[in-house]
């Protein structure tokens, strides 16, 4: 089930001279040959999408909506074949795929909506004066998605584009392009115009560093690592072009002395191991009131260490491999440089099995602050879970890091949740729920986790302008 690999531009598919291998994480097997990108496909994916932009910009918002939500039904429709292609190249079970298809289409849902309440207004001005506000479509996008999520994550940019009236160039993930390239071919079903979407793959430094500098790219927008953000930041500041970056977290979990302590442990193990632990939002730092915390401990670890590990297209497999062979040596180090420091790994710590990127389900306990962990994002399956004396205590340790993406409370004390709300630097707080986000809520970080938002009623504020309108009923 897993699709023929091809580039997607100006309405057509093509194939290049050069190509790259697409593997399967649990089994190390090659499943597709992904064509990279030549000079002149970039080329030609600039020129389609500025005449895209030009048709689409002109197509009134209900009819965007339309086709929009024509591609979304397409995808839900084609829910099971697009999730055996994410299982296949990304390794995450098959049910948690099938949730991210779903997903997907959700944001597409949203932003449709969204196409036809992208309100202006207008302002009271003297007799004979008009002042009016207009929102309106940026121009050509080039976007950047990551291969956590093969569908939602390129969803999430596509949305927001099309729903606002831009064309969009995507670069996704070339580890997992399957999502994208499904989306892809759901917009040419629905009866999207030429140029409006296109699909490119190749050397990622190579595409950044040509698109982002081309006039008519008016917006970059970015969901990646921290250090990656800020180079394709600097590049597009060069040409003074907008950008929208949703970069890389550490997400703290206030646990305080109140909460029910089995539930708060259990359902933290289970969203830790979700996707393997490849979330930006995913809860990392665990910060457990001294009174509860060898209770809270015990039962993380006992459900952590119970996640069951496999090949996600086998039945009740919980956790996946991680999704590329470079990340299991960097949690390897990860849990090496705590241990040495004095943590205790409570479970896991290794690789787990002798084929596939697998990595075991890992809790370390009692690390100190001077451990690598503690400043880096593991991005796996990594739990770190430490005593605090209190809620000052804990909201110093939440704050003590660059990143400000998700954060996440378990408590029913409405003066801790008041001050958490006013207190913890981060885009997205979750108190006693460790969901981060839904389409209609805006999504995005502080401090070195971004800025900008995906989602919500804000979420297409970064693909449109705005333009205020003086007009005098006579020459002045």
């Amino acid at each position: 089930m897993y699709p023929e690999l091809k580039l997607f531009i100006a309405g057509e598919w093509r194939t290049t001279a050069s190509d790259m291998p697409v593997v399967n994480p649990a089994t190390e097997q090659e499943i597709g040959r992904l064509p990279r990108a030549a000079k002149s496909d970039l080329d030609d994916a600039l020129e389609a999408a500025e005449k895209g932009f030009r048709i689409w910009s002109r197509t009134s918002p209900r009819k965007r909506s339309d086709v929009i939500l024509r591609a979304a039904a397409l995808m839900r429709a084609r829910q099971e074949e697009i999730a055996h292609s994410i299982t296949l190249e990304h390794g995450k079970p098959l049910p948690q795929a099938r949730l991210e298809v779903i997903r997907g289409a959700e944001f597409f849902e949203w932003d449709a909506g969204e196409a036809m309440r992208t309100y202006g207004r207008v302002i009271p001005a003297a007799h004979g004066h008009k002042f009016s506000v207009h929102h309106q479509p940026i121009g050509v996008v080039a976007a950047f998605s990551p291969w956590n999520f093969p569908m939602s994550q390129p969803a999430r940019k596509i949305a927001g584009a099309l729903a606002s009236g831009c064309s969009i160039i995507l670069k996704a993930a070339e580890e997992t392009p399957a999502g994208a390239i499904h989306i892809a071919r759901a917009f040419e079903d629905a009866g999207l115009p030429p140029g409006v979407l296109n699909l490119i793959f190749g050397e990622p430094s190579e595409i950044s560093g040509y698109l982002i500098p081309q006039e008519p790219v008016r917006l970059v927008a970015f969901t990646g690592s921290t250090a990656i953000g800020r180079h394709l930041t600097t590049l597009a500041s060069e040409n003074m072009t907008s950008v929208l970056m949703e970069l890389g977290g550490h997400a703290p979990v206030i646990v305080c002395e109140d909460t029910d302590v089995d539930m708060a442990a259990v359902s933290g193990a289970v969203r830790k191991m979700r996707n393997a632990g490849q979330v930006c939002t995913s809860p990392t730092r665990f910060f457990v009131h001294e009174r509860i915390f060898d209770d809270f401990a015990s039962a993380f670890v006992e459900r952590a260490a119970a996640t069951v590990v496999g090949n996600g297209m086998d039945d009740g497999v919980e956790m996946g491999p991680l999704a590329n062979e470079r990340r299991v040596p960097v949690l390897t180090d990860l849990v090496e440089d705590a241990h040495a420091k004095g943590a205790t790994i409570a479970t896991g710590g290794a690789r787990f099995g002798e084929t596939g990127y697998f990595f075991e389900p890992t809790v370390l306990m009692n690390v100190p602050d001077d451990a690598r962990i503690m400043q880096e994002e593991p991005f796996g399956p990594i739990a770190v879970i430490n005593p605090v004396r209190s809620l000052d205590d804990a909201i110093a340790k939440a704050n003590a890091v660059p990143y400000g993406l998700a954060g996440y409370a378990f408590t029913n004390r409405a003066d801790y949740i008041d001050r958490m709300i006013d207190e913890i630097e981060v885009g997205n707080l979750s108190i006693n729920t460790l969901e981060a986000s839904m389409p209609e809520t805006p999504f995005g970080g502080v401090k070195s986790s971004g800025y900008g938002r995906e989602g919500g009623s804000e979420g297409l504020d970064n693909y449109m302008t705005v333009k205020h309108v003086w007009h005098s009923a006579k020459v002045t």
